[in-house]
């Protein structure tokens, strides 16, 4: 089960990745540091030719400011292709605008959090999220693989 984080921040990155390794799914998590990344990952294009496009993260937490490719526009590109548009999509960010909340609904996100500025209270959100959404949240197995 792959989770794709997409954080352009390497502080929020590294907690992210401390938290996933205390909730013992850190050998899951791929990295992408900007929306264009994000989107090669996902399509298996640029950097990521040879991986395997039948294969798509489990979910994906995506942040909303980021270089290159907003996480908004990269939340409308996968959710408007027929093979990725049920891939559990996180945006987990900093913004608490109304606007980008009502825009990441808008545009098909399954959850919108608020990143926890607070280490301990950081580290905690992203052990739940990693725990709900890879341990409780059920998809269809067709968003496994295609």
């Amino acid at each position: 089960m792959t989770i794709l984080l997409v954080e352009d921040n390497p502080d929020e990155e590294e907690l992210a990745m401390l938290a996933f390794k205390k909730s013992g799914l850190s050998d899951s998590v791929v990295i992408a540091r900007d929306g264009q990344e994000a989107i090669d990952y996902v399509f298996a294009q640029g950097s990521f030719l040879g991986r395997n496009i039948q294969e798509f993260p489990y979910v994906i937490f995506l942040d909303i400011n980021l270089p290159k490719v907003s996480g908004l526009d990269v939340l409308r590109k996968i959710r408007s292709d027929e093979r990725t548009k049920l891939i559990p999509i996180v945006l987990l960010t900093s913004s608490d605008e109304e606007r980008d909340i009502l825009d990441g609904y808008r545009y098909g996100a399954n959850s919108y959090i608020h990143k926890q500025f607070d280490f301990m209270e950081f580290m905690q959100q992203i052990k739940l999220l990693g725990q709900y959404w890879l341990e409780l949240n059920r998809i269809p197995n067709d968003t496994r693989k295609r």
